[in-house]
């Protein structure tokens, strides 16, 4: 008789706790994020001439030379595959990270053969997620000549442009100043645009 009760009681506890954890709860926050916060809660998605053209958090693959490259990705089975975010996890002594890295320097170096100054570190590694969307302005503006180049628009414009587009630190104490890679193709676009007007 005491087991009985014991079992309905453990019923009624998982029917009620599945019931608030897996229905009234997750539907209040997302209630409350989409009162308050609806631009994140939907993705954060940037828009341009009305359409999404990314998400603000989550990194896309650039490759023409008249682009600013974003950080490598380490996700499979594509770069910036939001549904499998992972690093390589390799150690900076693995071969394969060290061959990897190289790659990544000699084709830097293949773009832009002229530009001698050293490749900051986001350039050629990946970050833990493989989805960073960010890359340091040093990166950025280690890019600027190739894309002065490509794009016929002076350095100093790009150069202006990138600094225009520096992310500080949070609450000026957490992490390093960054640049969004989206947002900076994007008003790279538009300022060759507003250049051939």
């Amino acid at each position: 008789m005491e087991m009985i009760k014991q079992i309905k009681t453990a019923c009624m506890l998982l029917i009620l706790f599945t019931l608030f954890t897996g229905f009234i709860y997750p539907v209040i926050i997302t209630g409350i994020a989409q009162l308050l916060f609806s631009w994140q809660a939907n993705g954060s998605f940037i828009q341009d001439r009305g359409k999404n053209r990314g998400s603000l958090l989550i990194g896309q693959s650039f490759t023409n030379a008249t682009y600013f490259w974003s950080r490598p990705s380490a996700t499979t089975p594509f770069p910036y595959n939001a549904s499998n975010s992972s690093g390589s996890n390799l150690g900076p002594s693995n071969p394969i990270f060290l061959n990897t890295v190289n790659d990544r320097v000699a084709a830097l170096r293949k773009a832009d053969p002229s530009n001698h100054n050293p490749i900051p570190v986001d350039l050629v590694t990946a970050s833990g997620s493989g989805l960073d969307p960010e890359i340091s302005p040093m990166a950025a503006l280690y890019q600027v000549p190739r894309i002065a180049k490509a794009r016929g628009v002076s350095e100093t414009q790009l150069e202006t442009l990138i600094q225009n587009l520096v992310i500080p630190r949070t609450l000026w104490i957490l992490g390093e100043p960054r640049v969004n890679i989206l947002q900076l193709n994007l008003a790279l676009d538009q300022l060759e645009k507003n250049t051939h007007a």
